[in-house]
């Protein structure tokens, strides 16, 4: 008999708010004009949109405790459990590379990007999921999680620095890619990816860290969720003294640090979503992530395209918001737009139970 996993309207909401998040942080009316929270760090540092990419990698973690760590151990095959992880992930990896594709043909981009969101997410699925389909034991992932983050922090040091360009993984970038790196300075020959190679193995970490997290919703161990919540964000604290919170690199305190944001993001939407009963908000864009993502990348593209993106938002909002607000409110204005455009999208999908899925 096939096992249906349980599934909590909490992830689906938590999901959803970080699709939206997403959205708002990546498409401002005006990019000179964005409110600091809205920004990333520029290298050090870690502000709120720097916690959106690793709360969506940890809800795949969770999925993936809730979605499939479930027939594992009901006894489904190991071996058409993994056929599908690895189809799974190549799809999504693949999602990544033609949306690339299309806007180095639609825009002209002087080069095709192979890293991007899309294609780590489906790295670290492909490396959790195959975990999951092999053994479940939490040991081994903690284990994992701790070879992952301390090698990571030795390969680092070990790199001699932690400064743009001339760390350890933006020079493996620019050995692998060169020119094909989302940053190349062609003065210098250096390039970075923020999704390159090298850190994609503590990002892992992030998604074996949501594997755990989902065990323990699964479980209702809640009390554990939120105890190893803090102690993630006082040990990813602690370790940012000698190993500065980075989202460019990814670093391990990095990791502690969100992942520590995501376990009390978690607990929260449980207790008042799945418990209490609380309107899962949210939920259209998580039921419908990769619609949402990739419909709006290829909406920008092609308004883009077209020329159409200045003259809307300045005849929408900049033209008459920017004398009585200034130049910050339009462009949020905008960008909260946009995800109310894609919320209604989403929302009439979900209605009509159209899902996008891969």
């Amino acid at each position: 008999m096939a096992v249906m996993p349980r599934r909590f309207a909490s992830v689906d909401a938590l999901r959803g708010i970080t699709v939206a998040a997403m959205l708002l942080v990546n498409n401002p009316g005006d990019w000179d004009h964005v409110y600091a929270p809205l920004e990333h760090a520029e290298w050090h540092g870690c502000t709120p949109t720097d916690l959106v990419f690793p709360f969506f990698l940890f809800i795949v973690g969770v999925s993936v405790a809730l979605g499939i760590v479930p027939r594992f151990e009901a006894g489904a095959d190991p071996g058409a459990l993994r056929r599908g992880v690895v189809w799974r992930a190549a799809k999504i990896v693949g999602l990544g590379l033609l949306l690339h594709a299309i806007a180095w043909w639609l825009l002209d981009k002087p080069h095709f990007r192979p890293w991007g969101v899309l294609e780590r997410i489906g790295l670290c699925f492909l490396a959790v999921g195959l975990l999951a389909t092999t053994s479940s034991r939490p040991r081994l992932q903690w284990a994992l999680i701790a070879v992952l983050l301390l090698g990571y922090w030795a390969l680092l040091a070990w790199g001699g620095s932690y400064a743009p360009w001339e760390n350890l993984a933006s020079r493996l970038d620019t050995w692998l890619l060169g020119p094909l790196n989302y940053q190349f300075d062609p003065a210098t020959g250096r390039g970075h990816d923020p999704e390159g190679l090298l850190s994609t193995l503590p990002a892992i970490a992030t998604c074996l860290l949501g594997l755990r997290a989902g065990d323990w919703l699964r479980s209702g161990r809640i009390g554990r969720l939120c105890v190893v919540a803090v102690a993630a964000l006082l040990l990813g604290l602690a370790w940012a003294q000698v190993f500065p919170l980075n989202k460019n690199l990814w670093t391990s305190s990095y990791v502690l640090w969100t992942a520590g944001w995501a376990m009390l993001a978690l607990a929260v939407c449980h207790a008042l979503i799945d418990r209490r009963g609380w309107p899962a908000l949210g939920r259209s864009f998580g039921v419908n992530a990769i619609a949402a993502y990739a419909g709006s990348a290829l909406m920008v593209y092609l308004f883009a395209w077209l020329g159409w993106w200045g003259p809307i938002y300045r005849a929408g909002f900049a033209d008459w918001m920017t004398p009585r607000f200034g130049p910050y409110v339009p462009s949020l204005a905008f960008a909260l737009t946009f995800v109310g455009v894609w919320w209604i999208v989403v929302r009439l999908m979900d209605r009509r139970g159209w899902y996008l899925k891969l």
